[in-house]
């Protein structure tokens, strides 16, 4: 290891002595000093001295930028984001693939562009989903411009997938929206009827029942036999807040094989609560007194007063 890091550092003291100018040397010779910090880069990974690997690769980065070797400075730091992933060092990694597609980009080169967005996406995609959403929205860009639209379909699937992760149905619904717009454009019917079933899905998370309806009379006509029965059954579970049909659509088969951010929201998706029934009202028993008419002349009723010796008197007088 230690001859290892001894003919690295003898390649950084022949990169700075390129770098150096003097009275009969105007200007650093970039080319040179990039392929020596290059090969110091090769020594500290054989060393296990990554920290040291990747400065050395940014160096070599930034001598191909100033010889205007675009292309060559955009692989050496695609080469250090792969040293970070192998460092644990995910917080950098966005930044360096941002500027490595620009690199690519100002060479001509929007294909390894996007490239090498998407590679840094998925390292991140684990631990830190929002930066691999920004790489993934910025990789549409990229493809779009360069009328690559399959490609361009492909990193939207993925913009709206991790948005669907991320709870942002909002945002999730506009993307399956673009992502459409991108397979009509190639003509693939199959591909927007089953983007069609998730974004009916991702209406109803978002609690927007007409929009899910109207994301179906929309695109329904692109989705196969079984899809139209399921979604035709799923809305009416929801329009006639029946629970146990909404169980079954959502349990349908092609649902659960469905992208897994799709399947794993159909599953945890709410269902309709149903028709609340009124309870029945407690009846009290011996509340209030019985009601007898007085017409009735039974002896029921005890509560009624008897009468005093004046109401006799008076019976017994009569009327002249």
């Amino acid at each position: 290891m230690s001859s290892k890091i001894e003919e690295a550092q003898e390649h950084i003291r022949q990169a700075e002595k390129c770098l150096k100018t003097s009275l009969l040397k105007w200007r650093p010779d970039f080319d040179n000093a990039a392929e020596e910090y290059n090969k110091a880069a090769t020594c500290f990974r054989n060393a296990k001295s990554l920290d040291q690997c990747r400065d050395c690769l940014m160096k070599a980065s930034d001598c191909h930028r100033q010889n205007r070797a675009l292309f060559h400075a955009a692989k050496c730091i695609d080469q250090a984001i792969l040293i970070c992933k192998d460092m644990n060092s995910l917080g950098d990694i966005r930044k360096l693939a941002e500027r490595a597609c620009n690199l690519y980009q100002q060479h001509g080169s929007p294909e390894s562009g996007a490239t090498v967005l998407d590679k840094a996406a998925k390292i991140l995609e684990q631990s830190h989903p929002e930066d691999a959403l920004q790489l993934y929205k910025q990789a549409v860009d990229v493809v779009t411009i360069e009328d690559s639209t399959r490609q361009g379909a492909e990193y939207a699937s993925k913009v709206a997938r991790i948005m669907v992760k991320l709870g942002m149905y909002d945002q999730a619904a506009d993307a399956i929206r673009r992502e459409i717009g991108l397979h009509q454009q190639v003509g693939s019917d199959g591909a927007i009827g089953r983007l069609a079933v998730a974004l009916v899905l991702v209406q109803l998370a978002r609690g927007d029942y007409v929009a899910a309806e109207k994301a179906f009379k929309e695109w329904g006509n692109c989705c196969d036999a079984a899809e139209v029965q399921t979604l035709e059954s799923l809305l009416q579970a929801y329009d006639d807040e029946d629970p146990e049909l909404a169980q079954r659509a959502l349990s349908s088969p092609f649902i659960r094989h469905m992208d897994v951010e799709y399947s794993r929201l159909a599953r945890d998706l709410p269902l309709p609560k149903g028709m609340a029934i009124a309870p029945k009202a407690n009846v009290i028993e011996n509340a209030a007194a019985s009601y007898v008419s007085p017409n009735s002349g039974g002896t029921s009723d005890t509560s009624k007063p008897t009468a005093g010796p004046a109401n006799e008197d008076e019976d017994e007088g009569g009327l002249c």
